[in-house]
Parts: structure tokens; C-alpha cells; sequence
């Protein structure tokens, strides 16, 4: 006697930029276990334009609409957005992928609430390898972790950080740091740019311990970033130079990353942790 097969999981997308997009075209191109059924956007009706292209269209709705459709949110949006997004998700007991993981460290409440009501926040690995590795170290005792992050000029032009500091960046002709501290203060200053220093953090050693440095560097066409890990159980360093999306803040794999860990959340077999 065959077995019903498990119905899809619902999947809903906050925010329909660069990454946003890419990841509702490859729902509908097919992932396994997964089916989209509705994305939030402030323009509706340019969403309503790029979602009609779709095999299978969806509607655009407001943030608030989407809990009852879905089991699960992507959050694609901006971070000043993401208590709205996900709270009405993990209160729930469901799911919710998080990119803007930089405010997540603002907003720790969100991680209580999806212990309390059995929902869960997934932080894809995004545009920095290695969170495996990071995470099986923190089994054991990891006793520093350092990361390197150098953009080309224009994906850093805007950060609060720089106004703040009076830092112009626009016309230098060599690399500039101008950032060195913890990811915590990064995710203050950087909204829009650090959610990998925190996704290593959260990872690792936590956001106050891990030790952070931004270059700007006029040179650069692609988002560099290093990590060196000193543990009880390995050391090692990884580099990864990441092609810009049609957003110069956010690398190509960022969007890739999301869909990988969709796909893995049915998977016959699951490789990584």
C-alpha cells in the first residue's frame, strides 16, 4: 500500500529585491518539498508585474497577510522590518529564514519567542563559507575568531557608520578601513552590509568576542571576506570573493544560499550540518 506523499511546505517571501526574486523564481522553476503561495512587497503592483511571469503567479500582499498562508517566510526585506515579519511566524510554532541576521541582535526577544512556541529561525550561510566548520568548533572550545571584510567603494556609500563618523569614502584612491570591533557595533552601523559578521558570530564565539575589520577599497569589483578561526580542535582560514548582485550591498550566492537551504529542509540525503 503507497503512502500519501507529505503535503509541500507553504513558503512565503517578505521583500522581492534582488535575492527575493531569485529565490521565488527557482520555488516556481521547482524545489522539491516546497511550494510558493505568496510574496509581501511595498510596490504591489511592480510585484504584481514580475510575479505574473511566473508558471505558477502568486499574489502580493502586505506583510501581515502572510502568516496564515504559509509554514514558512523568507525575510528578503529591509531589517527595520523583520520583527514584523517573523514574530507572527515563530509565535505560531512555524519557520522563518532570516538574511538580515544583523538585527536579529537587536531584537533577541524573536529567539525566545520561537523557543517558547516551538517555531524555529534559520540563518542560511549566506555570503561567507564555512559556518559548518565555525559551528562544529563551537562544540569544543574556539578561542578567537577574526574576519576580514574589504567591498568595493559603492557597496558601502550610505552606511549610517560612515555619516555618523564623517568617514567619505567616495573618492579615495587606496584601501581604507574604517571599521574595527565587534559584529554587535557593526550591525548598528552597517545595517545593510554585515549580516555575514553576524551570522558568524552567532555561530562561533557570539557577537562580542568575534573581531571584525571593514576596508573600503576603490580596487575591489567583488565583496571579499576572510575568516580566521583559532580553536581547540582545528585552526583555520577561509576567503570567499563574491560577485554583486543587481544590489552592490549583496553578493550573487546570497539568493543561491537561500535556495540551498530550502532544498535541504526535505531532502533525501542532507549534506553539512
Amino acid at each position: 500500500m503507497s503512502q500519501a506523499r507529505p503535503r509541500p511546505l507553504r513558503v512565503a517571501i517578505a521583500g522581492l529585491g534582488a535575492v527575493g526574486q531569485r529565490v521565488a523564481e527557482a520555488l516556481d522553476a521547482g524545489i522539491p518539498g516546497c511550494e510558493l503561495v505568496a510574496v509581501a512587497a511595498r510596490d504591489k503592483a511592480k510585484a504584481g508585474r514580475m510575479l505574473a511571469t511566473l508558471r505558477q503567479p502568486v499574489p502580493a500582499l502586505d506583510i501581515a497577510e502572510l502568516p496564515p498562508l504559509a509554514d514558512l517566510v523568507v525575510e528578503c526585506a529591509p531589517a527595520a522590518l523583520l520583527p514584523q515579519i517573523v514574530r507572527p511566524f515563530v509565535e505560531a510554532g512555524k519557520k522563518a529564514v532570516v538574511l538580515s541576521a544583523g538585527a536579529l541582535l537587536s531584537h533577541e526577544d524573536l529567539i525566545e519567542a520561537a523557543r517558547r512556541h516551538g517555531g524555529q529561525i534559520i540563518v542560511p550561510t549566506g555570503a561567507v563559507l564555512g559556518l559548518d566548520a565555525v559551528s562544529a568548533a563551537a562544540e569544543g572550545e574556539i578561542h578567537a575568531v577574526r574576519m576580514i571584510t574589504r567591498k568595493p567603494v559603492r557597496g558601502l556609500v550610505g552606511a549610517p557608520y560612515l555619516a555618523e563618523h564623517d568617514i567619505r569614502i567616495e573618492d579615495i584612491r587606496e584601501p581604507l578601513r574604517i571599521f574595527q570591533g565587534t559584529p554587535r557595533e557593526a550591525a548598528v552601523g552597517f545595517p545593510a552590509n554585515l549580516n555575514v559578521a553576524v551570522a558568524l558570530s552567532l555561530a562561533g564565539i557570539g557577537p562580542d568576542r568575534t573581531s571584525l575589520e571593514i576596508w573600503a577599497d576603490p580596487a575591489l569589483t567583488r565583496n571579499t571576506h576572510r575568516i580566521e578561526v583559532e580553536a581547540d580542535s582545528a585552526s583555520f582560514s577561509m576567503t570567499i570573493e563574491n560577485i554583486p548582485s543587481e544590489n552592490p550591498k549583496t553578493g550573487r550566492i546570497t539568493a543561491l544560499s537561500v535556495i540551498a537551504c530550502l532544498r535541504k529542509l526535505s531532502a533525501p540525503l542532507r549534506v553539512g550540518t
